[in-house]
């Protein structure tokens, strides 16, 4: 039997789910946005607790390694890997793009193409086929009303994410599908988690950083300093 721990920070959502040997036992979500350095900790106590286990009872942690926002993988990351250095137990990192493919209540029979809002016009995106195989490489992609023609001529695509809503804006093709409110959530980390861990898939704690993609941009504040 394996209890995994799974958290899900790459985007303003905060979320962490339990599985056990790859079924969902109990999920918490805070989708107020931006919380997750006050409630990342709540959130895994009120977990444990509904579901009548307790930290000693974890025997893995995993963590969606991005891409996605700078500080809340940052957050994320550092909360897994003090568990698994108290614990002493595994970590496994998870694509966020592959995990948020992984949506159960997405009806879709072509490519599926989670994105992940990094922007302006620029998304965070991978192709997957409907057996969630990654069809192209994670990448940051600029989009304009071209984006993804030469493909959408031939199939259709499910586009879905947070990164999503501004494409449809500008996508005309009859083939490109768009759902709305899918967002990266820890519960559809969990059967990538259970397979990583029958694997013996596990990632470094010590080095471990997550994948952010794009290098952390400050931004200054327009506003006059007094």
């Amino acid at each position: 039997m394996a209890l995994i721990l799974n958290i899900e920070t790459s985007t303003a959502i905060c979320s962490v789910a339990l599985g056990n040997e790859g079924e969902l036992v109990a999920e918490k979500i805070d989708t107020e946005g931006q919380n997750h350095a006050k409630l990342i900790t709540v959130l895994i106590k009120e977990l444990l607790k509904d579901s009548k286990y307790s930290m000693s009872d974890i025997d893995a942690v995993a963590i969606s390694q991005g891409p996605g926002s700078y500080t809340g993988l940052r957050i994320g990351t550092s909360v897994a890997k003090g568990i698994c250095y108290a614990l002493q137990i595994p970590l496994l990192t998870i694509n966020t793009l592959q995990a948020l493919a992984n949506n159960t209540s997405l009806s879709a029979t072509g490519l599926r193409c989670p994105m992940i809002d990094a922007r302006r016009m620029e998304v965070y995106c991978q192709l997957f086929n409907a057996d969630l195989k990654p069809l192209s490489e994670i990448e940051a992609k600029i989009l304009d009303e071209k984006s993804f023609s030469s493909l959408l001529e031939k199939q259709e695509i499910a586009f879905f994410g947070n990164g999503a809503e501004k494409f449809s804006e500008i996508c005309h093709s009859p083939k490109a599908k768009f759902f709305n409110n899918i967002y990266p959530k820890a519960s559809q980390m969990i059967l990538l988690a259970q397979k990583a861990y029958l694997d013996k898939d596990f990632t470094d704690v010590a080095y471990f950083t997550p994948f952010y993609l794009k290098k952390f941009q400050v931004t200054t504040s327009k506003k006059k300093l007094l």
